[in-house]
């Protein structure tokens, strides 16, 4: 299943203009508290028991990250298999966010 991706410099676009986009970290919490750009957190291996908090977003457009992009990829690839019609991927992750948008965040 082919995931569709988003560039940090297009989701940073959408979240400037208050556009409708629902952001997901599907890192663990220490990640978290080490750099969080306000996406909710629902860690990898909990997803797919906590599908149901989050199924009122399944027509709403989604962007899933972690920390470089394959736990997210994986992610995207669950979350479309369950109904979820807009996912997309965060190219690079919060690394790449770290690098490309905000340079104050620490890298891990």
């Amino acid at each position: 299943m082919t995931v569709a991706e988003i560039t940090v410099e297009e989701l940073k676009k959408l979240m400037d203009e208050d556009q409708e986009v629902f952001l997901i970290d599907v890192r663990e919490q220490f990640e978290k508290d080490l750099v969080d750009i306000g996406g909710e957190l629902i860690p990898l291996g909990e997803l797919e028991v906590r599908l149901d908090e989050i199924s009122s977003q399944k027509e709403k457009p989604v962007v899933v990250y972690c920390r470089s992009g394959a736990r997210s990829a994986e992610a995207c690839r669950t979350l479309m298999s369950t109904g979820f019609t807009d996912v997309k991927n965060l190219r690079g992750g919060i690394l790449e966010w770290a690098h490309k948008i905000d340079p104050s965040l620490p890298t891990y």
